[in-house]
């Protein structure tokens, strides 16, 4: 493939969640932050949202990979699942007895595993990615293991990791104990221009630390707006515009290489068109508001809008 055209050990933009070639943006960099604050500091829930494709399996990676001996964690990835079927998940990954049907022996079972690693300080962590999936039933499970404690600790710390319907779904009147039990909430935004810049450059790095490839401002511009900065979207465009750049026999990605690369996904329907959420900016909020206010009045106070020009042109 062309990667070897390019002086890179492999294609810097595939798919696959590898921890190597996480981007830290400041959203990642403050969620990281807060998941190793809920460890070291015994909170008992947390939260990581973010939309599709930016970037948060690999963070989770990110963050196993970063934790100690002293603490074991139980990692859900399919969360589909029952109740029962989820505790049973749970305590599969811990290595615990799952063969009962009921929760309540499987609880117990469960129970005396925390109390005993408690007793030899470890710290027990059950992560559960795409908790979008999980039902409004199995979150009350989970907010029930959420009180399996002792006087001074939680025996059990949950970290939910999921799209933002996560939050909508903890966030309503139903699911109104759970929320107010989430201590830590963290956002993956989309990157921003500059963030897609360094996070194209950080994975050819990672590839090769002298790669013979270069890119123009035009393409990273080009890039940015196909993919609003979710940073999938711009692996799927990267890596194929690599590749006509590859068989063009080009080691540089221009604008033009990169608009051939989006008819071509495009073609194929596979396309962007996610634009993020813009960051409000206060200033023109407000000038906005203002223009609103001065509109509503002209429309229910004509005859005070004259006497107002009026008085301004004289």
């Amino acid at each position: 493939m062309y990667h070897k055209y390019f002086g890179l050990r492999e294609r810097p933009f595939q798919l696959v969640p590898n921890p190597n070639y996480l981007y830290l943006s400041k959203y990642h960099e403050e969620a990281l932050a807060h998941l190793k604050y809920a460890i070291s500091h015994g909170e008992g829930f947390a939260e990581i949202t973010g939309e599709v494709g930016t970037g948060k399996t690999t963070l989770c990676r990110v963050f196993l990979e970063s934790l100690n001996k002293n603490t074991e964690v139980a990692y859900i990835f399919n969360p589909n699942l029952s109740s029962v079927e989820l505790i049973k998940a749970i305590n599969d990954e811990f290595e615990i007895d799952s063969r009962a049907d009921n929760t309540k022996e499987l609880i117990d079972h469960l129970n005396q595993f925390l109390l005993k690693k408690k007793e030899k300080k470890k710290n027990i962590v059950l992560l559960i990615d795409e908790a979008q999936n999980l039902s409004k039933d199995v979150l009350e499970q989970l907010r029930i293991l959420s009180n399996l404690e002792t006087s001074t600790q939680k025996l059990l710390q949950i970290i939910l990791v999921g799209q933002p319907e996560l939050d909508i779904i903890i966030n309503s009147h139903e699911m109104r104990q759970l929320a107010q039990r989430i201590t830590i909430r963290c956002h993956l935004f989309p990157l921003d221009l500059k963030e897609t810049r360094d996070y194209i450059l950080h994975r050819i790095h990672v590839a090769s630390q002298k790669p013979q490839v270069t890119l123009s401002n035009s393409a990273f511009r080009k890039i940015y707006r196909y993919s609003g900065g979710i940073p999938r979207l711009i692996n799927i465009l990267c890596d194929r515009a690599f590749l006509a750049a590859y068989v063009e026999k080009k080691n540089a990605i221009t604008g033009k290489i990169v608009q051939k690369a989006i008819i071509e996904l495009e073609s194929k329907n596979i396309s962007g068109k996610y634009f993020a959420p813009e960051r409000r900016n206060p200033g023109l909020m407000f000038l906005l508001l203002l223009c609103v206010i001065l509109i509503m009045y002209i429309i229910f106070y004509p005859d005070q809008t004259d006497l107002i020009r009026f008085n301004f042109l004289k």
